[in-house]
């Protein structure tokens, strides 16, 4: 419990999009069922977050304000985004949704605030290539959850709160493309400036590729409500641009990481075993498959039908391992404990 993950809210994160896909797929029972875990994993979480917060608070915010740990704890602002997304997507529950949309705002605002203004003033600071990660992307992702929580539930809403709630949608999905211009930059400089380990390449790297994902699908929802909203009307072709921008960098990178996951795990023959940043991994994976299932949508753009059913099958293998080796890895955490008593 002390050493919990802060990042391991990520296993909302990827359970919550994996069963969007599968709903909008056709997979409905499926699609169901994962929403019903991802109810109880969210719970789940949240209890063993607040008990660390109660018994281990010195090990909580030393983790909150350290350069690597500390934007693990966006996991917490994207997975209710996601799971708030699945709401609305699957069962159509807008009140519930709205509420964990503003228990989503509250969590990044105090998150945003606390972790980028702590680690700005403290005055022990790793260097670039011991304190950046691709974890950092995290707090783009936490961002573009609420732009697309945004998106979903405006709809729903009558006038002019329809409108407020879409150009809030508007403005996160504006910030958040610029967070990530600004910390890809770093990334990117990190990766070919600096010695490049096989540890070092974390699963959180394929966030690279996540939050271009999850900006893809922000921008084809904002689209799709464009005839609810006078201002996204006039800024279709500005949307409809940095959509497919953004679905081509994200696309862009996923050779990269495989050629990089060949390097790490082939030629270096680093370890594979599990650890709870692989949700970082199994994430991007199904954001990936919803954010061009609804660009597809949007945009009309039928020759990319056969991508989302692909990625989304990925995505189930990629979160079936990683849950079995969650099982397995809670299971030998506490056999000694029952040996013991």
């Amino acid at each position: 419990m002390q050493n919990l993950s802060p990042a391991y809210f990520g296993m909302a994160m990827a359970t919550g999009i994996v069963g969007i896909d599968a709903y909008v797929l056709g997979l409905t029972t499926l699609g169901q069922a994962l929403l019903a875990l991802n109810v109880v994993l969210y719970a789940l979480l949240w209890t063993l977050n607040l008990v660390r917060l109660v018994r281990y608070r010195r090990a909580f915010f030393d983790d909150m304000f350290d350069h690597l740990r500390g934007p693990g704890f966006f996991t917490s602002v994207a997975a209710t985004g996601v799971l708030g997304s699945q709401l609305v997507v699957l069962t159509q529950s807008h009140r519930a949704a709205a509420a964990l949309w503003v228990i989503a705002a509250v969590l990044w605002l105090v998150l945003t605030y606390a972790i980028f203004a702590a680690l700005t003033v403290k005055e022990d600071k790793p260097s670039l290539d011991r304190g950046l990660n691709g974890g950092w992307l995290l707090a783009v992702v936490g961002t573009q959850s609420i732009a697309v929580l945004s998106a979903l539930v405006a709809p729903h809403l009558a006038q002019p709160h329809r409108l407020a709630l879409n150009f809030i949608a508007l403005s996160m999905w504006l910030w958040g493309g610029m967070l990530y211009i600004w910390m890809m930059s770093l990334i990117f400089y990190r990766y070919t400036f600096f010695r490049f380990a096989p540890g070092d390449l974390a699963p959180p790297y394929w966030i690279n590729m996540g939050a271009m994902a999850i900006s893809t699908l922000a921008g084809s929802l904002l689209i799709l409500n464009a005839a609810d909203a006078p201002l996204l009307v006039s800024l279709l072709p500005f949307l409809k641009g940095f959509t497919i921008l953004y679905w081509a960098t994200g696309t862009w990178w996923i050779p990269m990481l495989l050629v990089l996951a060949a390097w790490r795990y082939g030629y270096k023959r680093f370890p594979l075993k599990y650890d709870p940043l692989y949700w970082g991994a199994v994430f991007p994976l199904g954001m990936y498959a919803a954010g061009t299932f609804y660009m597809n949508d949007a945009l009309d753009l039928k020759f990319l039908a056969a991508v989302p059913p692909i990625f989304f099958y990925v995505a189930m293998a990629a979160w079936t391992a990683a849950f079995i080796g969650a099982v397995f890895d809670v299971a030998r955490r506490l056999r000694p404990a029952a040996r013991v008593n």
